[in-house]
């Protein structure tokens, strides 16, 4: 079976601090994980931008800008960021984790929210905004995807990506940012946003949280922006009839299309909310409308609201000299009126009652019943018993499933679907994947490749980053040898995914020092990273004293740091010089000749027959070497 690459990031150290668990969300700018503070031991959500955005000066400057806006803010209702920095290339924000949804999440799987609800979200996203407001800080992209709801209840704003000190007018400076279904009318058509534009966003979210829908909707994004800078936004209730009144002139204020007409910051527009919200929560149960029965009396004249009853074929102003039967008529008429509305009252606070119930019944099905949400426990490296006995506790239904894996051995879990740490219904199915080692895939052959090209066609591998280099007198240095495995062999046809391997790059041929004079041998060695160490000198007929004879390696193949053996000439091997005192000089010149000697004479030839050698140097049987010369003295007796 196929499966998708792991993530790299996954068990990653990243600065020697941050061990990181799974992945949480995944966005435009960077990627967000579940990671553990090995320093503080306690979890954390790290941001870490894309790998080819770091490259980017303009989005590593908005990175670290996300930073530093959120640090400033210290509020209930606004993400923690506990830090910041860089590993080696790559860029990343340590946050507060939050087990939760988003509020986007909360809409899919309700639609819509009640006005309830919506006061609760709208009161806690304008708290953390007002302080941000406070501090300077314009928001920019706020949308449900960055309103947190935490497991424990509390609400939180988060991704400050594209935030930028407020200024009296403070412009993009670049194409559009933010998400276009909450841009503001003045940043489509001027691109400039200030604390109002995020007064529009969070109307457009408010109308989104009560009708389920967002108020404008096109085929392209720019037909969207059009309506935002040409049409004003409807009032929730044209979508929605149960919409109070009071929060349909909250979104109408939010969204106006002149900055002018909105509320300054969010502190404005949480005041009048709080104003609101009494009004908003009541409960109070209006009774039907209807008229008001007044048993005749003289002066008081009938209205709209008020009827007279008097009998038939008489005023009202003689309404005083009622006949006694038709006042015990009217008194059994409101009789029954009053036992009607207290049958009706009855029905009501029955009808209480049970949306009461059924409310409270929903409220434990969400939250701690079966349809609650709940993080999925980590398995990975677990055996499959325990693993499944950890999900079934946690209160999910278990599938098993196998897949390869690069890292988890043979046997053990290898992870789940959905993720550990990410929420999912109790009483929902988690595939649990059961390990069936690494994928074996075949290896590309890169002898003689460059170690840059060989590096390339070997991607799917871990190729060690420092290569092995190795002597080669076929190979040109710089080019690859050889792939060598984690146990040193050469690796064969077929290796695991991502297993381990080290090339082996030729540096060239071992220098050749056979005939050279030892020092210079020796430094040629040396200096190709060589050792170099020396047996006996030995005598050679051919090699002159002091010469390289032969250079033995002593590890094949050579690499740098081994051991090159030299043996050195000592010259000829010395011989005994033959005894040629007594004779004729022309013989003594023979046998020395033929003994391999060259001779020193000092009488001229032509005595050399009749001259007896007197005296030889060196001595008879004194050891000289081969063609070295012996001196000989002759004389002539008469």
């Amino acid at each position: 079976m196929t499966t998708a690459p792991a993530d790299p990031m996954i068990g990653r150290l990243v600065d020697g601090r941050y061990q990181v668990r799974s992945r949480i969300a995944r966005g435009g700018m960077a990627t967000v994980y579940l990671a553990t503070d090995l320093r503080l031991e306690r979890r954390v959500a790290i941001k870490i931008m894309h790998g080819h955005l770091a490259d980017d000066n303009t989005f590593k400057t908005r990175f670290v800008q996300e930073a530093r806006s959120a640090a400033r803010l210290a509020h209930p209702n606004v993400v923690n960021v506990f830090d910041q920095g860089q590993d080696a290339d790559m860029a990343y924000l340590v946050m507060e984790y939050l087990p939760g949804i988003t509020l986007r999440d909360l809409l899919k799987d309700y639609k819509r929210l009640t006005p309830e609800q919506t006061i609760d979200i709208l009161d806690a996203v304008l708290s953390g905004l007002a302080a941000a407001h406070k501090a300077g800080i314009v928001h920019r992209d706020l949308k449900p995807e960055n309103v947190l709801l935490a497991d424990d209840g509390r609400i939180k704003l988060g991704d400050f990506g594209l935030a930028r000190a407020a200024s009296a007018n403070t412009a993009t400076g670049q194409a559009l940012l933010g998400t276009i279904a909450y841009l503001s009318p003045e940043l489509v058509t001027r691109g400039i946003a200030d604390a109002r534009s995020d007064i529009y966003a969070l109307g457009i979210m408010t109308y989104e949280m009560l009708t389920g829908e967002q108020p404008y909707v096109g085929e392209a994004p720019m037909q969207i922006a059009y309506q935002h800078a040409n049409e004003s936004v409807p009032a929730p209730s044209t979508r929605n009839p149960s919409v109070p009144p009071e929060l349909d002139e909250l979104v109408l204020w939010a969204t106006s299309r002149d900055p002018d007409e909105r509320p300054a910051d969010a502190r404005i527009m949480l005041d009048r909310l709080r104003e609101l919200e009494p009004a908003l929560r009541s409960t109070a149960l209006r009774g039907a409308s209807g008229d008001t029965m007044v048993l005749g009396t003289r002066d008081l004249a009938p209205t709209a609201e008020t009827r007279v009853i008097a009998p038939a074929g008489r005023s009202a102003t003689g309404a005083v000299a009622v006949a006694d039967e038709e006042v015990e008529g009217d008194a059994v008429a409101l009789a029954n009126a009053a036992s009607r509305r207290r049958r009706r009252g009855y029905w009501l606070l029955a009808l209480v009652l049970l949306l009461t119930g059924l409310a409270a019944g929903t409220g434990w099905y969400f939250g701690a019943g079966p349809g609650s949400l709940a993080p999925v426990p980590q398995t990975a490296g677990m055996l499959p018993d325990n693993a499944a006995q950890a999900l079934e506790e946690a209160g999910f239904q278990v599938e098993p499933a196998e897949r390869t894996d690069p890292e988890i051995p043979k046997g053990q879990v290898s992870g789940t679907d959905p993720d550990e740490g990410a929420l999912a219904r109790r009483g929902s199915v988690v595939r649990m994947f059961v390990s069936l080692g690494p994928q074996m895939l075949d290896v590309p052959n890169v002898a003689g490749m460059t170690e840059d090209e060989a590096r390339a066609a070997l991607d799917a591998f871990t190729v060690a980053d420092d290569s092995a280099e190795q002597f080669s007198a076929d190979v040109e240095a710089g080019r690859v040898i050889a792939v060598v495995g984690a146990d040193g062999a050469a690796v064969a046809a077929q290796y695991p995914e991502r297993g381990a391997m080290t090339l082996v790059v030729s540096v060239g041929p071992v220098p050749p020092v056979e005939g050279r004079a030892v020092a210079e041998a020796q430094t040629l060695l040396e200096d190709a990273g060589l050792k170099v160490e020396f047996t006996d000198a030995q005598y050679s007929p051919d090699v002159p004293v002091d010469v390289v004879i032969t250079a033995d390696w002593l590890d094949d193949p050579m690499n740098p740091g081994d051991t090159v053996r030299l043996t050195v000439s000592k010259g000829p091997e010395p011989i005994a010089v033959p005894n040629v005192v007594g004779k004729t000089m022309s013989e003594a010149i023979q046998i020395l000749e033929a003994a391999g000697f060259t001779v020193e004479k000092e009488l001229p030839e032509i005595f050399w027959p009749i001259a007896t050698v007197q005296e030889q140097t060196p001595a008879a049987d004194e050891l000289a070497a081969p063609g070295s010369s012996v001196r000989i003295v002759g004389s002539i007796t008469l």
